[in-house]
Parts: structure tokens; sequence; C-alpha cells
């Protein structure tokens, strides 16, 4: 009886925050990274920065303040590029530098090192996209660690997708780099990563874990361009083309889920391309069975965000945030169109934090004719659902999750995998494939899309109004509806 009471009080408790993120505490672990040198370059990382063909962003750190340089050689091995460096900084005792490289070629390889002039990096390598309609990518999401440990199982997860797709020309990390995103939590990041972080391109959309409470730490661990991003404390949404592909990053922290402003943005952004592939990435997914799936903020882009994706005709939209895999059929609002709907895929966790299925989300927050393909990472939980059973297992479905995505004129096919963390085995758990013909886009925004503070402060005003009216007018009555049964699975299944 107790233990029940204790139950339903922590209930009412959650109730009284429904609109709170709540972030896991753990204890740091004992193990630590080596100690770096004063001048030693760490956290190296190239970003996506610009015109893919010709310009990439660096970031790295050093623990004291020191002179900013970069050394970048083409395949011959002579000096490459025009470097503009366009920040040094402290930060929480250490000190970042950015550097941007321009004016490179399209289609080569390239190696870099960073540091002072004296203290070198050792050397890191990264290729330029050659502007045809054949590219491929890594996908992952979610490695929300605190130990060490747990950082070096998620990068064994990413080791294995480089090793299925090697010709990977650059990866996408939908957010969640870290748990608390603590200097110590980024060292610890920056050791199992390091490696893979400076040899490849890096394409990263900030989590709730990395902007939402703590200001500035995303935009300060990356260099990105952020000449049109709303804002810049609790995340940065930019955009590039790649190939004949148009690529955006969003926000989810803005505004707790999504501001007018960056719809808009959104909007003009995509409504500018003529490409013929149109692909979006963010941390916040609005169609979820995970435990996030049942509060308003990530809820209310499934009635918001996803009619800009409707009006803009996007083709893929992947994100993180609820630490399952799920792919949705395609989707016109909220409405199942095979023909020329948006296909939504929630990602997986590349990460050892996994959830399992909140039935009582089925139905009520979640419409299960729009799922196409669902897996659960997790062990002693239904692994998969076979569109009956929530409770079908399979062993090999328990581990880390990553996605490829391959471009090849005008096909896109997505497949996703889990390396197993029993056997270490990767197994192939979906594959998506859409066919379209191409050269049909057509630009119809041109002009400034940046947006001025003063506007942005505008827009905050109606961006929570439009929360608050869904989040009290519908999600609540839904929410109480559904309470008795939420009430009842966690009593019984220790669930929420």
């Amino acid at each position: 009886m107790q233990k029940t009471l204790k139950k339903l009080l922590s209930i009412l408790l959650c109730l009284t925050i429904a609109f709170g993120i709540g972030t896991a505490s753990f204890a740091d672990g004992e193990e630590e990274v080596p100690a770096k040198g004063d001048t030693e370059p760490f956290r190296i990382s190239v970003s996506m920065n610009g015109d893919a063909g010709t310009q990439r962003g660096f970031c790295w750190y050093t623990k004291t303040q020191t002179d900013t340089k970069i050394e970048v050689l083409d395949a011959s091995g002579a000096a490459a590029g025009k470097v503009t460096f366009t920040d040094s900084q402290e930060w929480e005792g250490g000190w970042y530098h950015k550097a941007t490289v321009s004016e490179l070629k399209a289609g080569e390889s390239y190696t870099f090192r960073v540091g002072n002039g004296t203290d070198w990096s050792e050397y890191g390598s990264f290729v330029t996209d050659d502007g045809d309609d054949s590219f491929s990518f890594i996908e992952i999401a979610d490695v929300q660690a605190t130990p060490l440990e747990n950082f070096q199982k998620a990068a064994l997860t990413v080791e294995a997708a480089f090793e299925t797709l090697p010709d990977a020309e650059f990866i996408v990390n939908c957010g969640d780099f870290t748990n608390d995103s603590t200097n110590e939590e980024w060292n610890r990041f920056d050791y199992a990563f390091g490696e893979i972080n400076a040899n490849s391109t890096m394409v990263p959309v900030a989590g709730n874990h990395d902007g939402f409470g703590v200001e500035n730490w995303f935009n300060n661990m990356f260099n990105l361009d952020t000449s049109e991003s709303v804002e810049t404390k609790d995340g940065v949404n930019y955009s590039f083309d790649y190939g004949n592909a148009h690529i955006a990053v969003l926000n989810t922290n803005d505004m707790m889920c999504m501001s007018i402003a960056q719809m808009k943005w959104l909007k003009n952004d995509m409504d500018s391309t003529d490409k013929d592939w149109k692909i979006c990435f963010m941390h916040k997914s609005p169609y979820t069975l995970g435990k996030d799936g049942k509060w308003p903020d990530a809820l209310y882009l499934g009635r918001s965000l996803t009619l800009v994706f409707d009006m803009c005709d996007v083709d893929l939209v992947m994100s993180g945030h609820d630490h399952m895999y799920l792919r949705t059929k395609p989707l016109t609002g909220n409405k199942i169109d095979e023909e020329n709907g948006v296909t939504y895929i929630l990602s997986g966790t590349a990460g050892t934090k996994r959830y399992e299925v909140r039935e009582f989300l089925a139905g009520m927050f979640m419409n299960t004719d729009f799922i196409d393909a669902l897996t659960i990472q997790k062990g002693g939980y239904g692994n998969y659902w076979n569109g009956e059973d929530w409770k079908s297992t399979k062993e090999t479905n328990i581990g880390g999750c990553f996605n490829t995505v391959t471009v090849d004129g005008g096909t896109l096919t997505v497949k996703s995998y889990i390396r197993c963390d029993e056997t270490g085995e990767v197994n192939e758990i979906d594959t998506y494939s859409v066919t379209k013909e191409t050269g049909k886009n057509e630009a119809t925004f041109s002009g400034d899309n940046t947006t001025s503070e003063f506007e942005y402060i505008l827009s905050l005003v109606p961006s929570f109004l439009c929360l608050a009216v869904y989040a009290f007018g519908e999600w609540l009555p839904k929410f109480l509806i559904d309470l008795p049964y939420i009430l009842y699975v966690y009593i019984t299944q220790d669930t929420f």
C-alpha cells in the first residue's frame, strides 16, 4: 500500500510539472580521461558550415588561452583553402577556438591539424561535396551518456556504422550528445569519439540535453553557420545543400519546441531551393510511443511544424529524443498519404539508455495506423512490434542503433541497423526507399531570410499562446481521459 501511495504521489507531482523537461541525473563515475596539456588541442570537430563543396567549420578547445592556428592540406600535401579565424573565447574554464576554411575544391579529400603553431593535434581528414546527385551519410541520435563506459559503447555503434557504410561523406547527430552537458561529460565524449569526429564532417543537431537549461553549450562546441539562426543560446538552426538535396537542421529547444519565427525561417528556407530532395533533422519527434510521447512540447510539433513540412514538400524528417526506432508511413495533414506524404523516422539511440513502449499512448496520442516499422532496443521489453503484439522479442535487437541514408539521383534509401550488445553483430532492422521524378522542384522564395532580434522577440508571445492553446485545449483533455489507464500501467508495470 505504501509503495502504491508513493507511485500515486509521483504521478500527481508529474502532473504539476507537465511542461517540465526531465533530465536524468547521474553521479559522475570515477573513471576520467587522461589530462590534457595546457595548449594541447582537444574536442576537435569538423562541421558543415555554408557551402558543402568549398567550406568547413572547425572548433577545438585548449585548457589555457593560446594562439589559434589551422593547417589544411590537399591530397598532394599542399596548403589549401582560405582560413578565417572566427572566434576564440573562454568558456567554462577552458578556451574554445573556431576557424572557418573556405575556397576548397569540391569533391576532394583533405587532411588538417589544429593548434597554436607549436603544439599541434594529430592530422584529421574530411571530404567535400562533389556536387553530383549520388552521396550517402550516417545518422544517429541520443548518445546521452554520463560514464565513460557508456560513451565508449556508443562509439562502438558509430564505428560499426562506418564499417557498414565506409563511403559515408558525413554524419548527422540528432542531439543529446551528453546527459548533463558538463565539462567532464564532453571530455568523455571527446575521448570516446575523438578519432571519429576528427575524420568526418559532422552535422550536429541541438538536443534538449545540449541546449535547454544549459545555454550556449551547443553553439560553443561546434563552428556552425549561425547567420540565419533565429537564436543561438539554446541551439542553432541552419541549412545547406549537398548533392541534389537541400538539408535543414532545426532547433527544438526554441520556445521548448519551435517558435513561429523558426517555422517561418524553415518555410522560406525550403521554398528557396530547387533541389530534388528536401530533408530535415531535429531532436524532438512528433510521432513516438516512448516516454516523451505523452508531453505537449513534442506532440505540439505534430500540429504545427508538420504543416510546414507539408506545405514545402519535405521528403524525409529524422529525429531523436525518444530512445527507440520508429518509422511512419508517409503522412500529410496527420493522415496517411502514400503518394505525396512526409516520412518521419525516430532514429533509435546510439547509446545505452533505451525506452520501452508506453502502451497507453497508442490510439490516444499516437495513431498506430501511422507506424510502418518499430523496434525497441531495450532488453526485457518488446523488442519490436509486429502490428498486434507489443511483447514480441528478438535478442539481436538489444543494442545501439544507427541509420544510413543514400541518395542516388531520384532514389532515396534509408537503412537502419542495430549493433547487438551481446555479440557485436550488426543486424538490419528496417529499410525504406522512395523514388521520385527529379528536376520538378522550383524555388519560390528569394531574399533575406534572417530574423532580427526584435522580430524574434515579437514572435515569442504568439508562439507561447499557440503552444498553450494546444496544451490546454487538446493535450490536457486527452491526458485526463487517459489518466486512469496511465495510473494503472504505472502501478502495475512501473512504466510512466
